[in-house]
């Protein structure tokens, strides 16, 4: 319970003290390409291998003649928006841009660059970690739209090269009883989700002590924690949203 009471004092210091919203707006940008175009490549890959893999297992296990082809992709649909989109890809998300913000930080708090702009009168929390978590919310979901498209796309590509669906069957379970509200459920997922792990890691980036050795183990915990976080939170909305 101590580390979470620091946690939200840590949360309530990012809004006191701020500087102009001119230079968090270059910030910000840098931190949006850093933490989403830079992460385009990946998410690209793991998600269109997840839509193939998801696409011939699905295949596989409808053994039966009466139930159409067409189910395939609709339960790939399902699956990738509800569940791989926005969950799986924010353990990836953890593991780069999580691993690497808390390392940032841990790097700046041990050589004292962060102390050096406590000491110039700079709310180094707010300066530092506020465009980080800005980044992250605005970014991940569009991560998470991105990783949709190449999760479908690989399915599609996979399902219908191999022979598995035909592509009209394919166009059409993606289409079939298509409820708008599952697409609002991931979004809103990927936005808890982009908050929690850019926050976690800043967190224990920021509080790191020691020297080289301590900075990997902060980006360690970061990870695990925020993994740990986005499950949790993860199950929780799956209770209160649908």
């Amino acid at each position: 319970m101590k580390g979470f009471g620091r946690y939200m004092i840590f949360l309530g210091s990012l809004v006191v003290r701020r500087e102009s919203l001119g230079t968090y707006y270059k910030l910000v940008l840098e931190e949006c390409i850093l933490v989403g175009v830079k992460s385009l490549f990946l998410f690209a890959l793991v998600s269109t291998f997840i839509g193939a893999v998801t696409t011939v297992q699905t295949a596989y296990n409808l053994v039966s003649p009466l139930v159409p082809n067409y189910i395939i992709s609709n339960v790939v649909r399902e699956m990738t928006i509800l569940e791989l989109a926005p969950t799986i890809m924010a353990l990836i998300f953890a593991g780069k841009v999580g691993s690497s913000m808390s390392g940032n930080l841990g790097t700046m708090r041990i050589t004292e660059q962060i102390d050096a702009l406590e000491v110039m009168g700079i709310n180094a929390t707010s300066y530092l970690v506020l465009p980080k978590i800005i980044a992250s919310i605005l970014m991940y979901p569009m991560l998470v739209i991105f990783s949709g498209a190449c999760a479908l796309g690989g399915g599609y590509l996979v399902g219908t090269l191999t022979g598995i669906i035909s592509p009209t069957d394919y166009i059409y379970g993606l289409r079939y009883a298509f409820n708008e509200y599952t697409v609002t459920f991931a979004l809103t997922k990927a936005l808890v989700f982009g908050f929690l792990i850019s926050s976690i890691s800043c967190f224990k980036g920021y509080y790191t002590k020691g020297g080289a050795f301590e900075v990997g183990v902060a980006s360690t915990e970061a990870v695990t924690t925020s993994v740990m976080a986005v499950l949790i939170a993860d199950y929780l909305l799956a209770q209160l949203l649908l």
